[in-house]
């Protein structure tokens, strides 16, 4: 009996190692791992880079606290403000961490402009934003903040692709928006280009924040560095995790200067955010990921894969409804349960995992081989096939 408590509800799986796309069981199945737990693997299993820059730092400082200089996370905040919109950066351990920051910097931005009545955030019902008390109510969804009243004040939403909606619910109380670029939990739903033009427009007209979290969808994952890229916008505020760390803990906000000007001393802090052995392995990702050559072929990989997949959705139209994603975000609405699909895919030695919309993820390494795509074809066709 296990004393795990029961929040999680665990496959009867578990893994020994793991090398690349593939995780090995500790019966010694080999499997095809296109979770990589979600979306956080951003180069694979066991990467042989980043595991001697964790050997390497391990044996010289793991931690000290942020009341000294840390030239190590120095060095990964100029780099991320030299790639991106951001002037500033606060590091954080995880997703929700760098959310309740951005949460924090938005209302902190509009106490210090004396309206400190603008501290509500507007956001897209449904979504998701991490797992605290302040982010599942930022979501939206009934099924998370289920049992764990009262509300936490301060947020509104509106319908994904309802701009009436979206429109109708801005006050002189907003501070912000807070939306994904791509819905990671709330199906794989990308919010069109003209869409995320059209809200930058919307907050620089009511003088409010744009706030696109990329927990999920950042860091390469679309196929560029921010999903929000492709729309050619700057947002004001940006919430990172998962693939910055390469499945080590990390996180941080990205905030604009006008916005990091009210992050003062004292204001907000993380007792491990920001620690030595954190920010040499997220040098260590970003060494890879910023290569010209490594988001191009996570473009071209990407194109491949969603072409194949829609090959299988047209052969079999009764049980895919829809491909959607981008870059290495993918995912596929069903018609049938999607439990025993995954289930399925999993006999075969291929690992999914499952989103809103009856949708099966599908979160490959960034790095993932053209030979590992074709094998999860094959798996998914073979699936596809006994389900008819």
């Amino acid at each position: 009996m296990s004393s795990l408590a029961n929040n999680y509800n665990r496959r009867n799986i578990s893994f020994k190692r793991g090398k690349g796309s593939f995780l090995y069981s500790t019966k010694g199945v080999k499997y095809l791992d296109f979770i990589q737990g979600i979306a956080v693997n951003s180069l694979g299993h066991s990467n042989t880079y980043l595991n001697k820059a964790l050997a390497n730092q391990s044996k010289q400082l793991w931690h000290v606290s942020n009341a000294f200089q840390i030239p190590e996370g120095e060095k990964l905040a100029r780099r991320l403000t030299k790639k991106t919109f951001a002037n500033y950066v606060i590091f954080q351990n995880s997703g929700a961490e760098a959310t309740e920051a951005a949460i924090k910097a938005a209302r902190r931005f509009f106490y210090l402009k004396n309206k400190p009545y603008k501290n509500r955030i507007l956001c897209i019902k449904n979504s998701f934003h991490g797992r605290t008390l302040a982010a599942i109510h930022a979501s939206g969804s009934k099924k998370m903040t289920e049992g764990f009243g009262p509300k936490i004040p301060g947020f509104d939403h509106f319908t994904f692709g309802d701009h009436e909606s979206l429109k109708k619910s801005i006050t002189k109380k907003t501070a912000a928006i807070m939306i994904e670029p791509v819905l990671g939990e709330g199906g794989i739903k990308v919010i069109p280009k003209w869409c995320l033009k059209g809200l930058r427009k919307i907050c620089d007209q009511k003088k409010i924040l744009l706030i696109c979290d990329e927990v999920q969808c950042g860091i390469g994952r679309s196929g560029k560095f921010f999903a929000f890229e492709y729309s050619g916008i700057k947002p004001d505020i940006v919430p990172i995790a998962k693939g910055i760390g390469g499945g080590f803990p990390l996180g941080a906000v990205l905030m604009n200067k006008k916005v990091a000007t009210g992050m003062t001393p004292g204001t907000h802090g993380s007792t491990f955010g920001g620690n030595p052995l954190a920010m040499e392995i997220g040098n260590a990702v970003l060494d890879k990921i910023l290569n010209k050559k490594f988001l191009k072929n996570v473009q071209k990989i990407s194109k491949y894969f969603l072409n194949e997949l829609n090959k299988i959705k047209i052969e079999y139209p009764g049980i895919i409804k829809e491909v959607r994603g981008i870059g290495l975000l993918l995912g596929l609405q069903l018609y049938k349960n999607q439990t025993k699909f995954i289930e399925k895919l999993e006999q075969n030695k291929l690992l999914t995992i499952r989103a809103a919309d009856n949708v099966i993820r599908i979160l490959p390494p960034l790095n993932v081989k053209k030979l590992e795509i074709d094998m999860s074809i094959k798996i998914i066709k073979k699936v596809c096939k006994e389900y008819k």
